[in-house]
């Protein structure tokens, strides 16, 4: 008898585990079903288009290629950018007058990338004088490693005429000891991209959360930038970008020079 009520419990046991496992997978199948389907619940919001002005500041967010539109420009570049944002980033050194060597770093941020930075920073035969920079952004820890190794290095950072730095990209700007930002520029946030975790239910990943949102803003701090910039990216959906205008970007301190 006994023996007959222990299998009951064991199949009850058992029944119950893979109910859970069940649920489990649901979860990460609708989080992964998220990824790529629009919520039909979220309002649709017609952004508008064209360059920014106070108070007109959120636009589509695209990690492909900059908007023609939000940048349109009627004289070359001192340092020309691709329209195509390349899958990864690139380095590109040139003299530019006024500005000296002028080391672009364009492209989206990937894992290894800061690894592959500081490498092409200490192969240069001389140092730049200024980090200039062309990203959608990526990967905020890469981010913030490639804006501590130009701290490191004493090096000034740059948004030029015609480039844009958003996403993960303002935390490497941010490394710079002088940083210089353009007008005919963009700087913009947006809220962080988070790995789904594919054990566990995304509840349990809060702590996580927390923790890189605090070391973004620890970063911040040490290099002088004021904190509450993030409150731009807090506030501003992933599939949107928030560009700063002229008091935005002195005010936080993201930029310690506006270049017209």
């Amino acid at each position: 008898m006994m023996g007959f009520l222990s299998k009951i419990d064991l199949r009850t046991g058992l029944r119950y585990v893979l109910v859970l496992q069940l649920l489990i997978a649901g979860i990460l199948i609708l989080s992964d079903v998220g990824r790529v389907v629009q919520n039909p619940f979220r309002p649709a919001v017609d952004l508008p288009t064209g360059p920014i002005s106070p108070g007109d500041q959120r636009r589509e967010y695209r990690t492909d290629r900059t908007d023609p539109t939000l940048l349109p420009q009627d004289r070359p570049l001192d340092v020309p950018v691709p329209q195509n944002f390349p899958t990864r980033l690139e380095f590109k050194e040139q003299t530019v007058d006024d500005l000296g060597r002028v080391l672009l770093v364009s492209g989206q941020i990937e894992t290894g990338d800061a690894e592959r930075f500081s490498s092409y920073l200490s192969g240069m035969q001389d140092q730049p004088d200024l980090v200039a920079l062309h990203s959608p952004g990526g990967k905020v820890p890469e981010a913030l490693l490639i804006g501590g190794h130009i701290r490191e290095a004493a090096l000034s950072s740059a948004v030029l005429e015609g480039a844009v730095c958003m996403s993960a990209c303002p935390y490497i700007l941010a490394g710079g000891v002088e940083r210089l930002v353009s007008l005919q520029g963009i700087v913009g946030l947006h809220q962080r991209y988070y790995d789904q975790p594919r054990l566990i239910p995304v509840v349990f990943a809060v702590e996580g959360i927390q923790k890189g949102q605090g070391e973004t803003m620890q970063h911040l701090i040490d290099m002088g930038v004021d904190p509450a910039l993030m409150l731009y990216s807090l506030n501003t959906p992933p599939d949107q970008i928030y560009a700063l205008v002229e008091d935005e970007l002195t005010e936080t301190r993201i930029a310690t020079q506006i270049l017209e």
